[in-house]
């Protein structure tokens, strides 16, 4: 049975590259009936696109969007730094999905200010190739790991995450994610919003922030690389869904696919757009 849920927003999914879980967002999105889903930046990665990968999973993941936004599901997509190709069609509408740069919701009278968080990283603003370096460094990183993970599971040992024991002991690192989650938390505040939700910086988290100016609650979906969450609204409450904490509740169903559109056309489509 579908869980049935007000809001939910999933972030830096990064379909097309070797480090995306597909297959268990497919899993996750089967799983729930939003009235309102938003893809937070980074769902498609034009930075590392190739069309020689991008695989059938990763492709169900978009079908399964689509067939939400043709039913009951208000979906919104905004634009992150690796999917930033699709700014040039923000403000486009195509039955219930819409493409933006950020929302602002109205949740039980709590102004909400939604924006994926490139626009704070000034090594995206200021020098995209080494970004855009970094990003494949990453994607070997989380090649590698999985590999190594693979390993672990067959021995019967715990998964491990390099980059997250990067982040977590590197001092810039914890810094730059500490700053980032400031600087969005004092921009809601000046700005009086209630919550502030990005993406981005991979790192799930809820949490109050409270200056000289007010308080706001920042939230972060994480990702759908490593830490395989979001964000769910429901009951006047947020929470953080880890799939490594429900999948076994999870099933394969895929019965409601958009099943006339073939995947050779949905990948012509995906690579005409990310031009």
């Amino acid at each position: 049975m579908k869980r049935n849920i007000e809001l939910v927003v999933i972030s830096d999914v990064h379909l097309g590259t070797y480090g995306c879980k597909a297959k268990e967002l497919l899993k996750y999105l089967n799983s729930i009936q939003p009235k309102t889903l938003v893809l937070n930046g980074d769902i498609i990665d034009i930075w590392q696109f190739k069309k020689s990968y991008f695989p059938k999973p990763h492709l169900k993941v978009i079908k399964k969007i689509l067939s939400l936004a043709t039913k009951n599901t208000e979906v919104f997509y905004i634009t992150g730094n690796h999917d930033e190709m699709f700014r040039k069609f923000t403000d486009f509408e195509l039955g219930k999905l819409k493409v933006c740069n950020k929302i602002c919701l109205d949740i039980n009278n709590k102004k909400t200010w939604i924006f994926h968080g490139d626009v704070f990283d000034a090594s995206v603003q200021h020098s995209k190739w080494i970004a855009k370096l970094g990003g494949k460094g990453y994607d070997l990183l989380i090649v590698i790991n999985n590999v190594v993970n693979w390993f672990l599971e067959k021995m019967g040992r715990e998964k491990y995450s390099f980059s997250k024991k990067i982040k977590n002991n590197v001092k810039k690192a914890v810094k730059y994610i500490g700053d980032f989650e400031l600087t969005a938390s004092e921009l809601a505040i000046d700005n009086h919003y209630d919550y502030v939700v990005c993406g981005h910086i991979h790192q799930p988290q809820i949490r109050e922030v409270v200056t000289k100016k007010g308080s706001c609650t920042y939230l972060n979906s994480g990702d759908w690389i490593e830490n395989l969450s979001a964000l769910e609204y429901n009951d006047n409450e947020w929470k953080i869904f880890y799939y490594e904490e429900h999948k076994h509740l999870l099933t394969d169903d895929e019965t409601e696919e958009i099943q006339d559109i073939p995947n050779e056309e949905l990948l012509k489509l995906v690579t005409n757009f990310s031009k």
